[in-house]
């Protein structure tokens, strides 16, 4: 597994659906586009996908922690919003 470190701004709508027979409960899918102006699409299960989907809109930039997968996914294991990245002081 490898790291990824990615602030950019979500711009599609934000998915979440529920995963049946898998060791997931939850997943949220959408895309983030970086500062040159590449499109990267991430993925968030169960706590993740459930605090993206009820707290993120479209427009929002965010900060993620992640790892990528061998199917080329982003998956996200921590985040943080606009306004937490504006107010860490």
């Amino acid at each position: 597994m490898n790291l990824c470190f990615i602030i950019g701004k979500i711009i599609s709508e934000i998915k979440f659906d529920f995963v049946l027979n898998s060791k997931h409960i939850a997943i949220v899918k959408f895309n983030v586009e970086l500062e040159n102006k590449a499109s990267i699409e991430v993925v968030g299960y169960d706590k993740i996908a459930d605090f993206c989907y009820h707290r993120l809109l479209q427009g929002d930039f965010v900060g993620i922690l992640g790892h990528i997968t061998s199917q080329g996914k982003i998956v996200i294991d921590e985040i943080e919003t606009q306004y937490l990245l504006k107010n860490k002081n």
